[in-house]
């Protein structure tokens, strides 16, 4: 195995990457502190404070642990997200959740890429913009553009992953608030409730809030229902994964063909087949549990560090548009499913 291509910077000495990785893990400190304080996503503090040092992403001595934070951190990050799923979980639903979280996460997908392109950009955007709303909101965003290939701009992919991100986070946020009082004013209540809450709102942090501020039973509906949509990040990312490889390979001649698979996605699996059997002691599912969000949160930060506030000055209005359609095309999807079986 060729490990400094399965382990980017794994030869680098462990002091070049050293003041980079600390200043995104101060950064992460303090995003996790107010996210906890005001109650909001800590992926969304960890952006918005790294952006604001961005000048020390572009020369001295932070420039390579940055990179190396946004980059192996965010990887490894992503692998850990197995930890916090089992098959167990998943066949407890029963049929019918399990087959609309898998139809409205395959839809919504769908319907992010037909609007993108109708709007005018590349179906990449559809699919991490669309990937962000149906599964699990700023994680799906960041686990996506992972194994997306990249632009030949390279901030062109670091620009859609951010406003992606800053969006759904958003987004999140205000379901949170709004998604009981629609609840009830459809008149769902106990599972349900969870059933909409968790199949509609994009963070899981957002899904618990919005779940246990109704009752302790739907909460703990959307709470499983809301990991059923995490669990399927697996095979959406192995199918981007695949696709693109297939991409390369059709395209690039005789250059040498990317791996099957990444290794953050073959470990990725393992944890939650390991995590399947109960091989893992709770204390260190906790652990890796905090760790995975702890090196989402430093690599969100570092991220922020690469990027110019310039750049978004030329979003416009449709990425808005397109983000919000999706929010709504999902709410509706998720609706239409529990009319159906009530």
């Amino acid at each position: 195995m060729n490990l400094s291509a399965t382990w980017p910077g794994w030869r680098t000495p462990a002091a070049t990457h050293f003041h980079g990785i600390l200043v995104s893990v101060v950064v992460a400190v303090a995003a996790i502190s107010l996210a906890e304080h005001y109650h909001v996503s800590a992926m969304l503090f960890a952006l918005l404070l790294g952006m604001a040092m961005n000048f020390l992403s572009t020369e001295g001595r932070c420039v390579p642990g940055i990179r190396f934070s946004a980059g192996t951190l965010l990887r490894i990050g992503v692998a850990l997200l197995g930890v916090r799923i089992t098959l167990g979980q998943i066949t407890a639903l029963g049929a019918l959740p399990v087959a609309m979280v898998v139809l409205s996460v395959a839809l919504t997908i769908g319907f992010g890429v037909g609007l993108a392109r109708l709007l005018g950009y590349r179906t990449r955007f559809g699919v991490l913009t669309g990937g962000a709303v149906g599964i699990c909101g700023a994680s799906a965003a960041m686990a996506i553009a992972a194994v997306m290939p990249a632009h030949a701009d390279d901030n062109v992919k670091e620009r859609a992953t951010i406003f992606t991100v800053i969006g759904v986070s958003t987004l999140s946020t205000a379901a949170m608030v709004l998604y009981p009082m629609i609840v009830t004013a459809l008149g769902f209540a106990g599972e349900h409730a969870g059933i909409f809450l968790g199949g509609t709102i994009h963070d899981v942090a957002q899904v618990v809030g919005a779940g246990y501020g109704i009752s302790k039973e739907t909460g703990d509906v959307a709470t499983i229902v809301k990991l059923l949509r995490v669990a399927s990040l697996l095979p959406v990312i192995l199918v981007i994964a695949l696709s693109y490889r297939k991409a390369h390979v059709a395209g690039s001649g005789s250059a040498p063909k990317p791996p099957l698979l990444p290794w953050f996605v073959v470990a990725f699996s393992l944890f939650v087949a390991i995590n399947s059997a109960g091989l893992i002691p709770a204390v260190v599912q906790q652990a890796l549990r905090t760790l995975s969000t702890w090196l989402m949160v430093i690599s969100m930060a570092a991220i922020g560090m690469k990027s110019h506030l310039k750049d978004f000055a030329t979003v416009g209005f449709k990425p808005i548009v397109l983000m919000v359609s999706e929010t709504v095309f999902l709410a509706v999807l998720v609706t239409a499913f529990l009319f159906l079986v009530r």
